[in-house]
């Protein structure tokens, strides 16, 4: 029987930590809109907050996370389930869960199922909005998986995917769309797509063999490159633009420096005739990138007033 950490494994558990920290910033930019948090914890709550109590929050945020957690894993564990065949025969991907028979076909495919279901009752208590487009945002995030058989675009597909976070987050707390946390999705949907780019270029052969569509496949490592390092520039473009336009401070700036610096780091590792520090540039970089991103985004949250209509 399948081990917690062998289903840990199928879907790359750790992995979590590229769209969380968005969703964190998105649940923050939203207590933010509700309660001034420079002020809140100096006891100057503004009178709409006192409509909030901190199970409110505690409440939110814990649903927040189970539905990025469950969302996730249904999404990797369909994608294991569609593409075991073609992990079977690809000798990076041979060794993982499903093709070794570590875990079954049949039960990655129940374990999607599961938390494709998890995931639509847990956004029925968060808010009507959020479980009324809780089935169009499984069908984004599994649809993916499909996307590789048919278009050069399934890198956009997903990072289109993981770029629900912070805007569903917002979601979560207000009931209501704002423009800064869909910049802060845009900015996700171009990294992510951008990165993934990057990660391709470990499958280009094979892809070509098995009529498979990637960028890589279909341009070629270097062109490929250029697409990524594209993305990437506009991801960078868009974290500036919300620095201008969403009043921050100087924590965010910081912010930016960091996780443009990263952008610019995983760039600058990964040649096209080069692939050997390929995971480093899809894991730690942009890693390190999300983690402290966020962490100084929502810190400028808590020390500084931002004045925004």
């Amino acid at each position: 029987m399948a081990s917690i950490k062998n289903y840990l494994s199928l879907i790359k558990f750790s992995h979590t930590i590229f769209a969380l920290p968005f969703a964190l910033i998105g649940f923050s930019l939203a207590a933010d809109d509700y309660l001034d948090l420079s002020t809140f914890f100096k006891g100057n709550e503004t009178d709409h907050s006192v409509m909030f109590t901190p199970w409110f929050w505690v409440k939110k945020l814990g649903l927040v996370l189970l539905c990025m957690v469950f969302a996730r894993s249904a999404a990797m564990a369909f994608n294991r389930y569609l593409d075991r065949h073609f992990d079977a025969k690809n000798p990076r991907t041979a060794i993982r869960e499903i093709p070794t028979g570590v875990i079954s076909d049949k039960n990655a495919y129940r374990f999607t199922m599961f938390n494709s279901l998890l995931f639509i009752a847990a956004s029925y208590f968060i808010n009507p909005l959020c479980f009324y487009l809780s089935p169009l945002a499984l069908f984004v995030i599994l649809f993916y998986s499909y996307t590789k058989r048919f278009t050069p675009l399934c890198h956009l597909v997903l990072g289109v995917g993981l770029s629900l976070a912070p805007i569903g987050a917002y979601l979560a707390v207000t009931g209501a769309f704002h423009w800064l946390p869909l910049v802060f999705s845009l900015t996700v949907l171009c990294w992510v797509s951008g990165f993934d780019i990057i990660y391709a270029l470990q499958d280009e052969d094979f892809d070509k063999a098995n009529e498979l569509y990637s960028i890589p496949a279909v341009l070629g490592k270097k062109q490929a490159l250029a697409v990524s390092r594209l993305l990437h520039l506009l991801a960078a473009i868009l974290v500036v633009l919300a620095g201008f336009f969403g009043g921050f401070g100087c924590l965010y700036w910081v912010a930016v420096v960091i996780f443009v610096g990263m952008l610019f780091y995983q760039q600058s590792i990964v040649k096209s005739t080069d692939l050997s520090k390929v995971n480093i540039a899809f894991m730690t970089a942009n890693g390190i990138a999300s983690v402290l991103f966020a962490l100084f985004v929502i810190a400028d949250l808590f020390f500084h007033t931002r004045y925004l209509s």
